[in-house]
């Protein structure tokens, strides 16, 4: 991870890497929203020639860290299976321990994501789900966000409030696709409803079922380098993919 000393600004912050710190978006008013909406739009993140923007968000917290370490490994197949397609800007944002979101910078090279996950270790922790919705809104109306991947295994949080934060990413048009690994009924009930809510999907992975995952995040990568087209030509040959695109609006 990056030297630089962070910055936090209450207890909602999520700590950018070497970029700030980015504030948790609150309760937005109809206006707000409907600002947010015509502003994301406008940015027409699926024009031609348009780099791919995918978070990349993962629950780090400590039962995670095989998982983790999996992911780290696949990561780079997200960035291969988009060559064809165009360019992929990464964003990674994780939450562990206590009260501690961080997020990268945009990353655009394999082998400097795997670096940086490499460095950082899964620490106990309560869920932060909420704020890596929040950083997903943020970042849909700052630049453009296509898509939205998560990996957790556990929900505690106030599922009204996150389907709250999911309905706005809906509105933006960014779907978010959930990667639930176990058999947890709690965290599916909710994983369910973001995926649905923001026009994305839910996929259940078994536990150190690697090449599941890779499927899963090769879709995912697909979608947002290439869109929806780019997502029904990978189903033709990709279980992940159809996966995706039979549960997407």
């Amino acid at each position: 991870m990056s030297s630089e000393p962070t910055k936090t600004r209450g207890a909602d912050a999520v700590t950018a890497q070497g970029g700030g710190t980015v504030p948790q978006a609150g309760t937005s008013t109809a206006d707000d929203i409907a600002a947010f909406v015509a502003k994301a739009r406008a940015l027409s993140p699926h024009a031609p020639g348009a780099r791919g923007r995918l978070i990349f968000a993962l629950d780090a917290t400590m039962s995670r860290q095989p998982t983790w370490d999996m992911a780290c490994a696949l990561q780079a197949d997200m960035f291969r299976e988009t060559a064809a397609l165009g360019s992929l800007d990464i964003r990674l944002v994780y939450y562990r321990g206590f009260n501690e979101c961080r997020a990268t910078g945009w990353i655009s090279d394999s082998a400097k994501l795997a670096t940086l996950m490499s460095k950082i270790d899964c620490r106990g922790g309560d869920t932060q789900i909420g704020k890596v919705l929040s950083e997903a809104r943020r970042e849909a109306v700052a630049s453009g966000v296509r898509a939205v991947v998560f990996v957790g295994d556990a929900m505690e949080e106030k599922v009204d409030e996150l389907c709250a934060k999911a309905g706005e990413l809906g509105m933006l048009k960014v779907p978010v696709f959930v990667f639930q690994e176990g058999h947890d009924a709690v965290a599916e009930q909710a994983f369910r409803e973001i995926a649905r809510l923001t026009g994305g999907a839910w996929c259940r992975f078994d536990p150190g079922a690697a090449a599941q995952l890779r499927e899963l995040l090769r879709a995912a990568a697909a979608y947002a380098a290439g869109g929806r087209e780019a997502l029904l030509k990978l189903a033709k040959s990709a279980s992940g993919a159809a996966k995706l695109i039979g549960q997407m609006k």
